[in-house]
């Protein structure tokens, strides 16, 4: 990102379109976080444009537990256009999940969609990571739509077992969506890391569900740790600065 941007360019920015709310805690990182981001570019001189328009979280986690993608994307498709209908110009999903259905939504929407998958890819791609850990919601994991720019681009991507995703799938939904953080889950994911790394030579973890990075950072993951939700912010703030 270009830090030295004249005043004049860090004003005009564009506004920058969320679909929130799956889940709300991420969310508000995302609000959060833009806004420091670009409070601190712009050396306090301004903060983002920033539309939501959030979907009903249980609702959209109905339609991936049942497998209804085409009602998903109807629905994100909806959300996507009243973004686009209020001026947004750098639009994105705010959920790792919610990509089950980006290629659906990219065919049907006429704006380009900046995808979390394309920028984590990106990011681990640039630091030479050939061995990369995954974890997430237990679609994440067992689907490819995290999995296959990675592997096109010739990174090896390593999953919990079963066993370990159950886990992972419970903790997140029953804790981490509720803002709900614990010690103890602390401790079973950074053990069930250690085992990756042990087993699988894995030489980072990608944190590949919006809420994980609420309980695990570069200074209690015992790998490296690519935080989607950073990256992505990084991502946007980029785009919509420039």
């Amino acid at each position: 990102m270009d830090e030295n941007l004249s005043p004049e360019r860090r004003m005009n920015m564009k506004k920058i379109g969320l679909v929130g709310g799956t889940g709300p805690e991420s969310t508000v990182m995302y609000y959060k976080k833009l806004n420091e981001e670009i409070d601190r570019l712009t050396e306090g001189r301004a903060f983002p444009d920033i539309a939501i328009d959030s979907v009903d979280f249980h609702r959209a986690w109905n339609y991936v537990s049942e497998g209804n993608n085409d009602l998903l994307a109807d629905y994100l498709e909806e959300k996507l256009r009243a973004l686009d209908a209020g001026g947004a110009e750098v639009i994105s999903l705010t959920a790792v999940t919610m990509h089950i259905v980006y290629e659906e939504l990219a065919k049907r929407f006429e704006k380009p969609i900046v995808s979390i998958p394309e920028v984590v890819r990106d990011e681990i791609v640039s630091r030479g990571i050939k061995r990369i850990g995954l974890l997430g919601t237990v679609f994440t994991m067992q689907k490819d739509y995290m999995k296959k720019d990675l592997l096109t681009s010739g990174v090896e991507v390593y999953v919990p077992t079963e066993e370990e995703q159950e886990l992972i799938g419970k903790r997140i939904y029953e804790e981490l969506e509720r803002g709900i953080v614990k010690e103890s889950t602390l401790l079973e994911l950074t053990e069930i890391i250690r085992r990756m790394q042990k087993d699988n030579g894995i030489e980072g973890v990608i944190l590949g569900c919006t809420e994980l990075p609420l309980i695990l950072n570069q200074e209690n993951c015992p790998v490296p740790c690519f935080d989607a939700v950073e990256i992505h912010i990084r991502k946007l703030v980029e785009l919509a600065m420039n």
